[in-house]
């Protein structure tokens, strides 16, 4: 299976030029970075380096917290941390990171993921969430580098995808040195695919990432608003919102509605169909406040999240309306926020059980439902025993992962 795999990333790697050039004409690649993806990047001065890759901007920002940590650890000396994603290297831009180094994650491809390991030489190699790649994967065994899949999320899709080469998937995970998943159901496939050791620590995602307070510089400002956040919506989600906020603005004239989405390219669609509402909308990235006549406030920017859902009480959190499986929820409720969702949350399952049991999260179905919970939660106050029970759930998963990353240093 190998060989059709390589024979497949052959012929990827023939026509690499003509999709890096589409990528680039539709500002999905950095002009300045993307020969890091072919393992073309000058050599630093290397040394015993901990390598961490993670997808995007969601697997990036849940390991923060632990490289922040390893920054502070005089016995690490170098960090390397891959991402795939210009949304997820502009993320790590902004943070101040002395040992650790970004680079774009290499093709999976024979030879490139060689050149990659000749050069950084990492002492262990830690995986974010799904990210499982055969060609690195045998290298990283082949030289006895240990793999730690962190976090680790196999979806039911993903699962049934893998089934489809049996042989095949236990080859590739069954070359993970120790598997940590978020879920029940993720250890359960992992086990099937046959990883050899697993250890069901939780979400890292319930460790609480701390920002900084977001700035006023206006005269009407945020303060003066009535807030009600939309978080991680996706294509269909905005215009939901959009009327929701239309019906809503009838009672409460000083509601601003702050709507972040998961995927900022599809910034001037959403302005579009928000328009065509007849709505006021203002870009973050314009850096204009929100005049008093505003009525969506969309932050088109990454990384800056928390600073919104701050402001807020209550929080719709998107992916959940449509057929993708959900967002996860911990982010707003860490900030104080009550929680509504559609029912397509079956990526977040055990996270949200554990939300309405604290009484911090609630189905709606439609506009009608939204409505409702908006009038009885809009002053929502959490309780703070409920919070400190959720930080120290997330205390607790954040140093069993250093424990167990310490584990093979």
């Amino acid at each position: 299976m190998y060989i059709l795999y390589n024979s497949i990333g052959f012929f990827f790697l023939l026509v690499s030029p003509l999709i890096i050039l589409f990528r680039l004409l539709i500002s999905k690649e950095d002009p300045k970075r993307f020969l890091e993806k072919f393992s073309i990047f000058k050599k630093e001065n290397i040394k015993e380096t901990i390598w961490f890759h993670g997808s995007s901007v969601g697997e990036i920002m849940s390991i923060l917290p632990i490289i922040e940590s390893y920054e502070k650890n005089n016995k690490i000396k170098k960090i390397l941390l891959t991402s795939s994603t210009i949304s997820s290297a502009s993320v790590i831009k902004k943070k101040s990171l002395k040992k650790t180094t970004h680079l774009y994650y290499p093709f999976d491809v024979n030879f490139i993921c060689h050149r990659f390991l000749k050069k950084w030489k990492p002492k262990i190699a830690v995986f974010v969430d799904s990210e499982v790649w055969p060609n690195m994967y045998k290298i990283l065994n082949s030289k006895k580098i240990p793999i730690i899949l962190i976090n680790g999320r196999i979806t039911k899709k993903s699962f049934e995808k893998w089934l489809w080469f049996p042989s095949f998937a236990k080859e590739v995970f069954g070359k993970i040195t120790i598997a940590l998943p978020q879920n029940k159901e993720t250890k359960k496939y992992l086990k099937i695919l046959g990883v050899k050791k697993i250890k069901l620590i939780g979400n890292l995602k319930y460790f609480k990432n701390t920002q900084k307070k977001l700035k006023y510089k206006s005269n009407v400002n945020f303060s003066k608003r009535k807030i009600f956040c939309a978080a991680s919506t996706h294509y269909n989600e905005e215009r939901i919102i959009g009327k929701l906020h239309l019906n809503l603005r009838k009672n409460y004239k000083s509601l601003l509605t702050i709507l972040i989405p998961r995927h900022i390219d599809r910034t001037n669609e959403i302005i579009k169909e928000l328009t065509s509402l007849k709505l006021k909308v203002i870009k973050r990235s314009s850096k204009l406040m929100p005049k008093a006549s505003c009525d969506i406030y969309l932050v088109d920017t990454y990384g800056e999240m928390s600073k919104f859902l701050k402001l807020s009480n209550l929080t719709f959190i998107g992916g959940s309306l449509i057929p993708h499986g959900g967002q996860n929820p911990l982010e707003a409720v860490r900030m104080g926020n009550f929680v509504l969702h559609g029912n397509k949350i079956n990526n977040f399952i055990e996270i949200y059980d554990l939300l309405k049991k604290f009484k911090l999260a609630t189905n709606v179905n439609n506009l009608y439902e939204m409505e409702k919970v908006f009038k009885k939660k809009i002053n929502f106050k959490p309780s703070k025993n409920i919070l400190n029970k959720i930080d120290n759930i997330g205390k607790d998963i954040f140093k069993k992962n250093i424990q167990e990353i310490n584990n093979y240093l």
